[in-house]
């Protein structure tokens, strides 16, 4: 796809301080850089500086900005994205320090005057900026159709007080879906989404950000395509009244080079049967407390299956362990790893029958790229309603939980592997993910949704009238 009229765009990225943010804004950057664009990346120093190296051909095409994030009582020493918190009470300090970010990001745009700028859920206070500047800019919402659905119109979002205020009022599908579906959080989800809507002292709910940036938007971008639950993106139009623009699952290239700690993975790998192991992982954010961390590792030691768990070495940021002699009773059936691990390589090698995931959208992606049936264990935001439709599609089971406080034990983690790595019902679940896997991991297909993209950000240049 050839830059239009010769001249290329300068667009300013500017995510939520999550990785799990921040690493699918940068991979847009990189599918925009590679047509030929220039992208600003802004985030905190810190930030920027833990980002993975880019190739060496968009090199010259992404730059970073550095603005510090101001410095708030309550937030610890060098906390600068969510990973770096001690604990959830510790978020809206980080929202509120985010929201000190404003008067840099504002000189910055004044001085260059960009054509986008491509902005996350946060900044409610950025649409007025950009406006006044004559700067277009999108909102680009990292997750999927169905969870900014199920969250309501553009002015209930911004409302707060008049939302939806009982637990009950999340656990059924919104009136405004009209088709059958399973989406709608258990009980012990929806408590800490009543909890997150009415009580945020940063001053705005993640709710109420989303809304007032939506209502400021040109356009709202989407991780999503037609061809996987395409009834979502109706129901956005109808809610929103705004430009939806997918642009695909952004399945990610093959990995190329050696990655760190691959050799003794892939060794171990080797040496099981296809489709013997599950792997495990449950993302940067999620942080089990030491109770269902034992759970889940008793329940993997019961189900007698191959295992390979990915568990992020504890940090300040919660110290859970696996418990003393576990280690020594799985050996040579289980293999704990504490390090980063390449995910990609993992779940690509044939070994690898299934995959136990937070249900994080990202890992959604990845896991049925490979056709790789998921066990899910959903914890926070998103996850919960993203389990509902991976089951609902046959491409998994969920891990049963109680409604009250969302405990499992260990009976229903080996029960819910067994499901789907030993017995017949997994069998299904493979071949529908296998099938599935045909789109999710279609590069061409999403390439075009990110060059129709392009051609709407190259045609609108300017302030929309």
């Amino acid at each position: 796809m050839a830059v239009k009229d010769g001249k290329s765009l300068h667009i300013v990225m500017f995510p939520w301080l999550a990785f799990g943010h921040i690493i699918p804004y940068l991979d847009l950057s990189k599918l925009i850089a590679a047509k030929g664009h220039k992208i600003t990346f802004i985030s905190t120093p810190r930030n920027i500086d833990r980002l993975p190296k880019l190739p060496p051909n968009l090199a010259s095409a992404i730059s970073f900005v550095k603005i510090p994030l101001p410095k708030l009582a309550g937030l610890p020493e060098n906390a600068e994205a969510t990973t770096d918190l001690l604990h959830a009470a510790q978020m809206d300090y980080l929202k509120k320090a985010f929201d000190g970010m404003e008067p840099g990001l504002t000189r910055f745009l004044e001085e260059t005057r960009p054509d986008w700028i491509i902005y996350d859920f946060a900044p409610h206070w950025l649409p007025p900026i950009t406006a006044r500047l004559g700067i277009p800019g999108a909102f680009f919402f990292i997750i999927n159709a169905w969870l900014l659905s199920f969250y309501g119109p553009t002015d209930a979002l911004i409302s707060g007080s008049d939302y939806r205020s009982e637990p009950e009022d999340f656990m059924v599908p919104p009136k405004w879906v009209k088709f059958d579906t399973r989406v709608a959080y258990r009980r012990f989800e929806a408590n800490w989404i009543v909890g997150s809507v009415h009580n945020a002292s940063s001053g705005y709910s993640d709710i109420q950000r989303g809304g007032k940036v939506i209502a400021g938007t040109e356009a709202l971008v989407i991780r999503h395509c037609r061809e996987f639950e395409p009834e979502w993106l109706n129901v956005l139009e109808e809610l929103h009244r705004t430009r939806i623009i997918p642009v695909g699952l952004m399945p990610p290239p093959p990995p190329v080079g050696d990655d760190e700690g691959w050799g003794s993975i892939r060794s171990w790998l080797d040496d099981r049967k296809k489709g013997s192991v599950v792997y495990v992982a449950l993302g940067s954010e999620v942080t089990p407390s030491q109770d269902q961390l034992n759970e889940l590792a008793r329940g993997l030691e019961l189900s007698g299956v191959h295992f390979f768990w990915v568990l992020r070495k504890a940090s300040e940021r919660g110290s859970v362990e696996v418990e003393e002699g576990f280690e020594e009773r799985v050996r040579g059936r289980g293999m704990v790893w504490r390090r980063w691990a390449p995910q990609l390589r993992i779940l690509s090698h044939d070994s690898v029958g299934g995959f136990l995931t937070h249900c994080g959208w990202s890992s959604i992606v990845e896991g049925l790229m490979f056709g790789r049936p998921l066990i899910t264990l959903p914890f926070l935001v998103d996850q919960g309603l993203n389990s509902r439709v991976v089951v609902g599609r046959r491409l998994g089971v969920e891990i049963p939980r109680t409604e009250e406080d969302g405990s499992y034990t260990m009976n229903s983690v080996a029960d819910s592997v067994k499901r789907v790595m030993v017995e017949d019902e997994g069998k299904k679940l493979r071949e529908n993910a296998e099938q599935v896997s045909a789109v999710v991991g279609d590069t061409n297909l999403h390439d075009g949704y990110v060059d129709s993209f392009i051609d709407f950000l190259e045609n609108h240049r300017t302030t929309f009238t």
